[in-house]
């Protein structure tokens, strides 16, 4: 049985002490376009992280079950050398964009996901503001295990890419040197993520590399300041309407939905999706955001 450490576990004192560090060089100078930090907004971030530490035990065992079954029903078997683990990490960071991309578009996933957008302030507390319900994302890393990666290795390299990720929810880093900006992942670049103004909606999905939004479509430069967020804020800091609210809500349309096409939309639509007049085609709701870019959804509430 293959073992790695547990990156994320073991980081969790540096990333306590960092947001202390930020907290404090906001109380020594802070800049006007700046939104910084609430007492609320940060107790919420942490108890949201806190619970998924214990709730992402639980996953783990399904998780873990159905990636060992695919490993061993799959012949291929890439070995673990020097030169392979950049592979790794790329493929890994290359599913995820997607896994990304598609808890934004597709209602049922970004139920989960909708609790890392759900705070209006964008500091490195809101990196630990992450689900209760993180089971949605495995199976945009099968092909990793079907081509002979250990699930304890794709494991160990979503936890590198989730490690590197941490430090980019800042507005306290402005734009890095043009070359880095073009191929990685920045503060610049995931401001624009969090945004919830219109030409932001749905961009910048990289985890490590930005480069894949650039092949695909989905990238957005930092030009305005951004607004974080989302276009309609649920407004509370109590964590379990925080973790909650949007499977709340898809229970709603579900129950007042007229058939089994309405209730499929719903689920695995866009999260902006609503269903039109009877005599009409299915269509957005009134007011709602065009996607950003073709494929991509609106970040509702």
């Amino acid at each position: 049985m293959k073992e790695f450490p547990d990156v994320i576990a073991w980081s969790i004192p540096a990333f306590l002490l960092l947001i202390v560090l930020e907290r404090v060089s906001y109380l020594l100078h802070r800049d006007d376009d700046e939104v910084g930090y609430g007492g609320a907004d940060t107790a919420t971030s942490l108890a949201m992280g806190l619970g998924s530490v214990f709730t992402d035990l639980l996953w783990k065992v399904p998780i873990a079950a159905a990636y060992a079954l695919l490993y061993a029903l799959t012949p291929l078997r890439l070995a673990e050398l020097w030169w392979t683990w950049p592979l790794i990490v790329l493929a890994q960071d290359f599913c995820y964009y997607w896994s990304h991309r598609g808890h934004h578009v597709i209602r049922i996933l970004w139920a989960a996901h909708v609790v890392h957008h759900s705070s209006q302030r964008f500091n490195l507390s809101t990196a630990l503001r992450q689900p209760w319900t993180s089971v949605t994302g495995w199976v945009f890393y099968v092909p990793l295990v079907l081509v002979g990666v250990h699930p304890a290795v794709v494991a160990f390299a979503g936890s590198v890419n989730l490690l590197y990720q941490f430090w980019i929810h800042t507005e306290r880093i402005d734009k890095l040197p043009r070359w880095y900006e073009a191929v990685f992942n920045t503060p610049s670049h995931h401001r624009v993520h969090h945004a919830s103004q219109g030409s932001y909606l749905d961009r910048n999905f990289g985890g490590i590399l930005i480069v894949w939004d650039r092949l695909f479509g989905t990238f957005a430069p930092e030009r305005e300041r951004c607004v974080y967020g989302l276009t309609k804020n649920i407004e509370t800091y109590n964590p379990l309407r925080v973790a909650f609210h949007e499977y709340v809500s898809i229970a709603r349309d579900l129950r007042a939905a007229a058939g089994w096409r309405q209730r499929a939309g719903h689920l695995f639509r866009s999260p902006g999706w609503r269903p039109a007049a009877p005599d009409g085609p299915l269509a957005a709701a009134p007011g709602e955001p065009l996607p950003a870019a073709p494929g991509a959804g609106a970040t509702p509430a």
